[in-house]
């Protein structure tokens, strides 16, 4: 009995490591992703004719706040996955919704940006360099939407399951997943904002 309870043991935990493994290898295909998307965007950057160029479009003061709230829902997060590693499930709970708070209100914040900047005649049918720049953007927004909804789907199923070996093994991936996006982030902030501007 006892060692059919140690292979099932050493089983479910191989089962999280492949798992866990499967992951990675999604985050590298999503790293390939956004590596293509970048580069075509360095290509594209120069091609405005005659329309704007980032030193025209961008509210730099307005991209840092949006960028600080992507920053602190990563921190949030680092938060969360050390009560659920303490088994605080009301205070993992409490992190998972600021973090929630503070993705959404980044999303709103990109919105309003995309809405101002096609309202002003710069939508991406303007130039190569504003299609480049809307699908680079566009791509990462999408996927920290992806995220909230992942989140919302997690937190519903802890609160009705409670913590099990499966849910930890999901909020990993989550976990991975949300700084995997501040990265690209603050990539995105560095290469199309603060060298836009320059």
């Amino acid at each position: 009995m006892q060692a059919n309870g140690i292979i099932h043991e050493h089983t479910h935990h191989d089962t999280t490591g492949i798992k866990l493994f499967g992951f990675w290898i999604y985050l590298m295909s999503d790293c390939v992703l956004f590596a293509t998307l970048f580069a075509t965007y360095a290509v594209l950057e120069s091609s405005s004719i005659a329309g704007p160029t980032g030193q025209d479009i961008f509210e730099l003061p307005f991209v840092f706040v949006e960028t600080m709230l992507l920053l602190f829902s990563s921190i949030t997060f680092g938060f969360g996955m050390i009560s659920m590693k303490r088994n605080k499930i009301t205070v993992f709970k409490r992190w998972l919704q600021v973090t929630f708070l503070l993705g959404l209100s980044f999303i709103c914040m990109e919105l309003y940006e995309f809405h101002h900047l096609i309202e002003n005649g710069n939508g991406p049918q303007g130039s190569a360099f504003l299609s480049a720049f809307f699908t680079l953007v566009g791509t990462h927004g999408l996927h920290v939407t992806f995220g909230l909804i992942w989140m919302v789907v997690c937190y519903q199923q802890l609160s009705s399951k409670g913590l099990t070996e499966n849910m930890s093994m999901r909020f990993q991936c989550l976990s991975l997943f949300w700084h995997f996006l501040d990265i690209v982030w603050i990539c995105v902030f560095t290469i199309v904002y603060l060298m836009g501007v320059m």
